[in-house]
C-alpha cells in the first residue's frame, strides 16, 4: 500500500472515531434516555446528504486536573452547513456524550466560527442545545468562550434568524445564548432551563423546587415566555424548525420566501358576516377568524401558551409570509397586560428586522387595570409594543373588528403609528372608553340628580353607543382607510400587500434606538 492511501486510511479511521463522540457506551446511554445524539439530530434537521462539517479534529486544551490525558476529536460540538429545503443554513448541535456537552474554550470557538460565517454569507444559525453548563476544569476560559458566544448573538441578532433548540440541560450562564436569539423550542421531559438549580435555590432560599418545576418546557412555555415552542420529541422540534424557516428570509436584506398558493385570492367566507356577537361583552373566538382568511387555513402560531389574551404568528397571504397579531377576546377579553404587550412587541420586533410584512386584528377594550399590572410596569411594557409599531417600516395593515378603546387603540398599529392600510368592520367601535365609563365621568353630576337613574344611563349609553360603536366616525377623520365588508377581508388584506410590495420607509440615522425596556 503506498503512503498517500494509508493516509487516507489513517483519515478514514479517525473521521470514523470523531463521529463517535464520547464513544459506544456514552452513545447507548444518550439513547436509553430516549434522545438522539448531536449528529442525528443534525442528519434529521438537514436536507439529506447537505451536512458539510467543520473543526471534526478540534480537542481541547486544557492541562488543569490532568485533562491532557481526557480529550475527545470534536470537542463536544459537531458544527457546520447544510441545507433546509435547498436553502443554506449553518448548524451547530452540542454532544452530551462527550463531557456532558460541558462548554470548554475551543467548543466555544468553534461555534463562534459558524456563527460569524453565517453572519458574512447570509444564512440562520440553528443551535442545538444539550450540555451540563461551563466545564468547570477550564475555569474563566470556559466563562469566557460563553462570553464570547453571547457576543456574536448580539451581532447577529437582526441579521441572520437565530433559532435554538434544547433538547436537553440548560444552566447557568448557557441559558444566555438561547435568550438572545429570535426563537426557543424546548422539548416536554428533558430539557430545562435555569440560572441557578434546585440545589443552589434549597440553600439560599429555603424552597424546595424539581427541576422541571424551576425551569421545565411547560414553565417557561406557559409562565415565564422564554421558550417560544414547546414540542413533545425531537422529531416534532426539528420539524417545527424546518416549518418555522420557511416563512422567515435568510437575512436582514433579503425578502421573505414565497410560498405556492392554490387558495382563491377572492375566496368569500360568509361566516365572517355573523361571527361578531350581538352583545359587546360576549366573546369569540379569533382563531375562527384567523383560520378563515389565511392561505389553507394554515397558521404557525409564536409563544401559544404565553399571554393567550394576544395571539402572534406567521401565515401567508396568497403565498406571501405575513406576521399576524390578534387580540383573544375569548380570554381576559383580549386585554392588553404587562406580558401580552411584551410577547407581541418582541414578535414584532422580529417581523420588522427580517422584512416580514404585519397584519393587525384588533378586539382590545383596553389595558388590564389594577395594582398588581401597575407595580408590574404595564406602562413600560404597554409602551415597547407602541415602540415597535411606530418604529417598525415594514408594510403594515391593520383591520379593527369590534373594539379599540383608549390607549389600546392607538397601541395596536393605529393610523397614528404609521400604519399603512387601516381597515373597519362595520362593527366596530373606536373610543376612548366603553360607553358606561364613559357615562359616568361625562354624566356624573346628572346620574345622581336623576329621579330615573337606570333609564338615564341607558338612554345616555345608547347616545355614546350611536356615536362610537361604529367604525364612520374615526373614517369621517381618515383614521380608517375603508370599512370593508367582513367576508371580503382575505381579498382586501391581499390586494393592499400587493400594493404595498414596494413600500419605502426609513427612519431617522442613530447609533441606535433607546426602547423602554
Amino acid at each position: 500500500m503506498s503512503n498517500q492511501l494509508e493516509q487516507v486510511k489513517a483519515l478514514t479511521q479517525l473521521r470514523e472515531k470523531a463521529r463517535l463522540g464520547g464513544g459506544q457506551k456514552r452513545i447507548d446511554a444518550q439513547h436509553a434516555k430516549g434522545k438522539c445524539t448531536a449528529r442525528e439530530r443534525i442528519a434529521m434537521l438537514l436536507d439529506e446528504g447537505s451536512f458539510e462539517e467543520f473543526d471534526m479534529f478540534v480537542t481541547h486544551r486544557c492541562t488543569n486536573f490532568n485533562m491532557q490525558d481526557n480529550s475527545f476529536l470534536g470537542d463536544g460540538v459537531v458544527t457546520g452547513y447544510g441545507t433546509i429545503d435547498g436553502r443554506l443554513v449553518y448548524v451547530f448541535a452540542q454532544d452530551f456524550t462527550v463531557f456532558g456537552g460541558s462548554l470548554s474554550e475551543t467548543m466555544s470557538l468553534k461555534i463562534c466560527k459558524v456563527m460569524e460565517q453565517a453572519m458574512k454569507v447570509g444564512a440562520p444559525v440553528i443551535g442545538i442545545n444539550d450540555s451540563g453548563g461551563a466545564r468547570i476544569q477550564e475555569g474563566v476560559s470556559a466563562l469566557a468562550g460563553y462570553g464570547n458566544i453571547f457576543q456574536n448573538n448580539i451581532m447577529a441578532s437582526g441579521v441572520v434568524p437565530q433559532i435554538s433548540a434544547l433538547f436537553g440541560p440548560c444552566a447557568g450562564g448557557a441559558v444566555y445564548s438561547p435568550a438572545l436569539t429570535d426563537f426557543n423550542i424546548m422539548m416536554r421531559g428533558s430539557s430545562y432551563m435555569f440560572l441557578t438549580g434546585p440545589k443552589v435555590v434549597k440553600t439560599v432560599t429555603g424552597e424546595d423546587v424539581t427541576q422541571e418545576e424551576l425551569g421545565g418546557a411547560s414553565v417557561h412555555a406557559t409562565k415565564s415566555g422564554v421558550a417560544h415552542f414547546a414540542v413533545e420529541t425531537e422529531e416534532e422540534g426539528v420539524e417545527l424548525i424546518r416549518n418555522l424557516l420557511s416563512y422567515i428570509p435568510q437575512n436582514n436584506m433579503e425578502e421573505p420566501p414565497r410560498g405556492e398558493c392554490s387558495d382563491p385570492i377572492d375566496r368569500l367566507d360568509d361566516s365572517l358576516n355573523e361571527i361578531i356577537p350581538d352583545s359587546p361583552n360576549k366573546p369569540y373566538n379569533m382563531y375562527e377568524i384567523i383560520h378563515a382568511i389565511v392561505d389553507d387555513g394554515q397558521f404557525l402560531e409564536v409563544h401559544k401558551d404565553y399571554a393567550t389574551n394576544i395571539i402572534v404568528g406567521f401565515a401567508r397571504f396568497n403565498g406571501s409570509s405575513v406576521g399576524i397579531v390578534a387580540n383573544q377576546p375569548r380570554v381576559l377579553a383580549g386585554v392588553l397586560d404587562c406580558n401580552a404587550s411584551r410577547k407581541a412587541a418582541r414578535f414584532v420586533r422580529f417581523c420588522d428586522a427580517f422584512n416580514i410584512p404585519l397584519v393587525t386584528l384588533v378586539d382590545v377594550p383596553g389595558f388590564l387595570p389594577g395594582t398588581q399590572q401597575e407595580y408590574g410596569g404595564v406602562i413600560l411594557h404597554g409602551a415597547k409594543l407602541l415602540y415597535a409599531y411606530g418604529e417598525a417600516t415594514v408594510p403594515k395593515i391593520t383591520v379593527i373588528l369590534r373594539k379599540a378603546y383608549g390607549g389600546a387603540y392607538i397601541v395596536m398599529s393605529s393610523k397614528h403609528l404609521r400604519s399603512d392600510i387601516n381597515y373597519a368592520w362595520p362593527s366596530a367601535e373606536i373610543a376612548v372608553m366603553g360607553p358606561s365609563g364613559a357615562i359616568e365621568v361625562l354624566f356624573s353630576k346628572e346620574m345622581a340628580e336623576a329621579e330615573d337613574q337606570a333609564l338615564f344611563v341607558a338612554e345616555k349609553e345608547k347616545e355614546y353607543r350611536d356615536m362610537f360603536a361604529n367604525p364612520y366616525n374615526a373614517a369621517k377623520y381618515g383614521y380608517i382607510d375603508d370599512v370593508i365588508e367582513p367576508r371580503n377581508t382575505r381579498f382586501r388584506i391581499i390586494r393592499s400587500l400587493q400594493l404595498l410590495s414596494t413600500k419605502k420607509t426609513s427612519n431617522p440615522p442613530k447609533k441606535h434606538d433607546n426602547l423602554p425596556l
